[in-house]
């Protein structure tokens, strides 16, 4: 150092590697030196030759870092600072004048020439540490900064480049480089473009995470930042929210947007996805709507999206102190209820929230509820009221669409305050009893509509706790429904009184010219004509006592109540779903009684043949649900649902197959025999068992069995159907049959794995969720179910590999599904994996399979596939299989002339080889992995080492095996790309020791800087 300001640039760079060292000091005093410089090449020259070996490190040590940071700001000095608000106001000329000066720094130029010359480097360390610096560089400059157009094109088009490099470090820091060079506005700016493609396409999370992290909102940007809240990995996704909360409005959303990014977030399955969601995007939302909830609710059109609406003020409660709730309440009146002209979706929901929130905290929520809600009484007549106000729209009045948006309105308010009930305290014995009768006179009337039966008759259930009083509540109510008293009066007609009074005058002549003629033939003693006679007078007389009867009712005319069948569509399916609800809310250990058959005959069973597609549809619910509660039901009419299953209209062909579902997860397959060594079966017995049980019944041709095979017949038929809701259900149903044990079948588990890859199903989200999960939980659930698997291997590869060109399944890539295949096939995959490494697992058969099938044919397209497949399978150490297995690989060597699968098969038997030196190794240290032993082992053979060290990285992958480590290594931030040996899981050192360790290995540049000056 030549002054106390001033020092040389070696000096400068040991000082800067010191993190407790003031960099502003050391930037000022090189900056004097520079200054005093007339000709600054040297200067440049000799400071590119210190900074270089900095930039030959790859590894992230904190000298380095120190390094690089006080590069960054040495070389951004020299540019002006910010300028005030009196400079801003200096003639444009003399600011023409300084920006020429300050534009193009030597130094600055130099330093920026010199990295985007050494961008290409063959070195991944040297083209990491230039799009760092370069990061830097540009972040340190001043807001208001400017640069070379020439220059700006350069480092744009280095860094384009260098955004699609192998390493992901350097992908990363290219993109951070990138962040000043955006231009949101231009439609066309290539970072915006490079940036939407990373988002899209990028491998790595980290690389999708720092181009999160900086790109610009823009109606362009913003789908791709929303797709990321869906992405693998939970940090993109939690970074996606915390950039919508922190850079997009509310307004900036389209209401879908909104409800998703809440569904989404609210139930997403990780644990700090959802903390940001509640503790930094509602909070944002809150503060754009000013606090008010009622107006967030407003843009979320909670009418359609109820649920989320409820989850996010659930959310929102959850963070607001319980004083805080209660001053932000509804505005109620003294009654505490919200007035009925108030009434709104958003305060009703909100008041709905709000109750149910208070209620779940338990006994310290009571006190609260008192002060939100009336007392049971006062709030049924307040839903009474409000109840018998909803209109009943005539057809006519449907085609209105101001009308039927208005009625909608009124029934989700009236959903609403039905819910309500479940707040309500209704021990006390006079509220719960005007409850109830509101509910049944509410369910009664024929103008509550259909839309509130289910609910209503819900919250009735749930205040009757006895299931045969349920059912004689419910029965009366459909009685009164189905058969409402009806009072008929007769009205007095005066032509039919006039007739009435002209029939009376002409029997009383006829009566008196009878007796007269009686008299005559008396006299004459003609006493057959008198016998004659006196019957006849009999009859008119009581002709005339029935006229006088007549008269007497007409002339006091009374009102009549009869009861008159109603047997229209709606009435019909009023009275199903309540029959439905019944059904759904009993106990299934409650048998069928009198008046449960009673419904079953006189509601049910015939409105299965109505006209009506919903009558239908409900009627086939009612009769599935009530199947479940009596075998003998269920098997009088599965034969009638398997027959709807497969000729009505698609809505009701599902309402039959998910009952027939049920019945066969319920009875088992035994439902449908007959004779008395069937229905003797244990029905307790394991899903092992059952499944060894299953393709023995298929062998026999007895027809209980034919019965149960059509049936099989019929789902899988069912998986190839154009519509997609009958395809889900039917593969739901099978993979629920499976997981129980019900049925065992490798053909079908084959076919629901071709369904899952099958390019027809990419738009049926519920279909390959619901497969993704039932193929690891069956697999992982027992040996069984993995030998069902290893069992459905061959056929599921043969079907894909002779898969004819115009067929969907052509496209599948079957390295991915033979990879699935292997991992759900794994032992160490099992919950409860055998801890006895000797016995045979599945992947040993697995093994002899694919090598019998390569022998079969050695020059088939597959045998490729399968000898790349052998390597990844986890082996037993039972030295018999392996000497089977090895004399097959010994085989095969011999007639497979395709070098690719030959080197594999050599492989294969070295390992097979080697077995007995592994196994050494394994017993000497049986709590360590592989990998550590090979590396252990590494001096002796290095080859072997690396084999072995894979071989162990396999066993310790959980997902996927082979490379799948190193891609993980990769993609971590401090990753040099290389294959990295998962850590030995070792007792925690103390913090001493952590601390005491970590001076060793950090690195010192002063010794490499010394060594060049001594060489020089």
């Amino acid at each position: 150092m030549t002054a106390d300001n001033e020092m040389d640039i070696k000096e400068a760079f040991q000082r800067a590697q010191k993190g407790h060292n003031n960099k502003a000091k050391l930037v000022a005093s090189l900056n004097s030196r520079y200054d005093k410089l007339e000709d600054k090449t040297l200067f440049h020259e000799e400071f590119v030759h210190y900074l270089k070996y900095a930039m030959i490190v790859y590894k992230r040590e904190p000298t380095v870092e120190n390094v690089m940071e006080f590069v960054a700001r040495f070389a951004t000095s020299f540019q002006s600072p910010p300028k005030t608000e009196e400079e801003e106001d200096r003639p444009e000329d003399e600011e023409e004048e300084e920006e020429d000066d300050e534009d193009d720094h030597p130094f600055l130029s130099f330093l920026f020439n010199f990295l985007l010359e050494s961008h290409a480097a063959s070195s991944h360390a040297v083209r990491f540490r230039v799009c760092q610096l370069i990061n830097k560089l540009l972040g340190s400059m001043a807001e208001n900064a400017q640069i070379d157009d020439d220059l700006f094109d350069r480092i744009h088009q280095a860094m384009l480049v260098r955004v699609t490099d192998k390493f992901p470090n350097v992908r990363i820091q290219a993109a951070l480089a990138m962040t000043r060079l955006q231009q949101p506005k231009d439609p066309d700016c290539p970072t915006i473009n490079a940036y939407m493609l990373i988002l899209e396409n990028d491998t790595n999370a980290e690389v999708r995470r720092a181009v999160l992290s900086c790109i610009a909102m823009s109606p362009c940007t913003l789908p791709k930042v929303l797709k990321r809240t869906r992405d693998i990995k939970e940090n993109v996704r939690k970074l996606a929210y915390q950039v919508l909360a922190e850079k997009v409005h509310i307004k900036a959303l389209t209401i879908a947007q909104r409800v998703g990014l809440l569904q989404q977030g609210l139930h997403d399955t990780s644990e700090t996805v959802r903390e940001v969601v509640c503790s930094r995007l509602l909070p944002a939302w809150m503060l754009r709507v000013e606090g008010n909830v009622i107006e967030l609710l407003h843009r979320l059109d909670v009418e359609n999206c109820a649920q989320t609406a409820l989850d996010t003020l659930k959310a929102i409660f959850r963070g607001t102190p319980t004083e805080e709730l209660l001053q932000k309440r509804v505005q109620l009146d003294n009654r505490k209820l919200v007035p009925v002209d108030s009434l709104s979706c958003e305060n009703v929901l909100y008041w709905r929230a709000l109750c149910e929130f208070i209620k779940a905290k338990g006994d310290e929520g009571d006190e609260m509820l008192e002060q939100v809600l009336p007392d049971a009484a006062t709030y049924a007549d307040y839903l009474y009221g409000y109840l018998k106000a909803v209109p009943l729209l005539s057809e006519e009045q449907r085609a209105d669409f101001n009308q039927l948006e208005l009625v909608m309105t009124k029934e989700f308010i009236s959903q609403q305050l039905i819910r309500l009930i479940g707040c309500l305290d209704t021990n006390e014995e006079g509220g719960r009893k005007r409850v109830l009768a509101v509910l049944q006179e509410m369910l009664a009337l024929p103008q509550t509509p259909s839309s509130l039966v289910s609910l209503l008759t819900e919250k009735l259930l749930s205040l009757v706790a006895d299931d045969h009083r349920r059912i004689q509540t419910v029965a009366e109510i459909i009685s009164d429904v189905r058969e409402p008293i009806m009072e008929a009066s007769q009205t007095l007609d005066k032509n039919m009184s006039r007739r009435q009074q002209v029939q009376l005058a002409e029997v009383k002549v006829s009566i008196l010219e009878a007796k007269q003629t009686l008299e005559d033939c008396i006299a004459a003693q003609d006493f057959s004509r008198a016998a004659e006679l006196k019957d006849s007078i009999t009859g008119f007389e009581n002709r005339r006592n029935q006229i006088l009867q007549e008269i007497a009712e007409s002339s006091q005319p009374a009102d009549k109540e009869i009861r008159a069948e109603k047997n229209d569509p709606e009435t019909l399916l009023r009275c199903l779903i309540m029959c439905a609800e019944l059904l759904k809310q009993m106990s299934i250990k409650t048998r069928i009684g009198p008046t449960t058959s009673a419904l079953m005959s006189s509601l049910v069973l015939p409105s299965i043949a109505n006209a009506h597609p919903a009558v239908r549809n409900m009627a086939v619910v009612c009769l599935g649900t009530c199947t479940l509660h009596s075998k003998e039901l269920a098997k009088t009419h599965m034969v009638l649902l398997l027959q709807i299953a497969q000729l009505d209209e698609v809505k009701i062909r599902i309402s039959a197959l998910r009952a027939i579902i049920d019945l066969l997860l319920l009875f088992g397959f035994q439902l449908l025999s007959e004779t008395a060594a069937t229905q003797t079966a244990p029905q307790s017995q394991s899903p092992d068992r059952q499944e060894e049980d299953a393709p023995a019944t298929e062998e026999k041709g007895d027809a209980p069995e034919d019965t149960a095979q059509s049936i099989l017949v019929m789902l899988s038929e069912l998986l190839d159907s154009e519509v997609s809701d009958l395809r889900t259900e039917t593969a739901e149903g099978l993979a629920k049959l499976m997981y129980t044990g019900r049925i065992s079948s490798a053909k079908m588990l084959s076919r629901l794995v071709l369904l899952w890859y099958n390019p027809v199903t990419e738009d049926d989200t519920r279909l390959r969720h619901c497969l993704g999960v039932f193929f690891q939980l069956y697999a992982r659930e027992s040996r069984a179910h993995q030998e069902v698997v290893e069992e459905g291997f061959l056929p599921t590869v043969r079907t894909l590999m002779n898969a004819p060109a115009t067929s969907p399944l052509a496209e599948v890539d079957i390295n991915n599904v033979v990879e699935l295949l292997v991992e759900l096939t794994r032992p160490s995959a099992l919950i409860k994996p055998s801890t006895n490494t000797e016995e045979v697992c599945v992947h040993d058969y697995l093994a002899v399979r694919m090598c019998g099938e390569m022998l079969k044919d050695p020059t088939a397209p597959e045998v490729r596939l399968y000898a790349k497949t052998l390597s990844s399978l986890e082996l037993s150490r039972d030295e018999t299989v392996r000497k089977d297995l090895q004399t097959l690989l010994q085989q095969l060597v011999q007639v497979v002339k395709d070098r690719v699968c030959l080197r594999a098969l050599e492989k294969m038997v070295y390992q097979l080889v080697d077995s007995r030196e592994q196994a050494e190794l394994l017993s000497a240290s049986a709590l360590q992995p592989l990998d550590v032993n090979a590396d252990e082992a590494a001096t002796d053979d290095p080859s072997k080492s690396a084999k072995r060290a894979k071989r162990g990285q396999r066993k310790a992958s959980a997902a996927k095996g082979g490379r799948k480590p190193s891609r993980r290594a990769e993609s971590s931030e401090e990753s040099d790309g290389e294959n990295v040996p998962e850590s030995v899981p070792v007792v925690r050192p103390s913090r001493r020791a952590k601390t005491a360790a970590l001076e060793k290995t950090k690195l010192d540049l002063n010794t490499l800087i010394n060594q060049e000056a001594n060489v020089s």
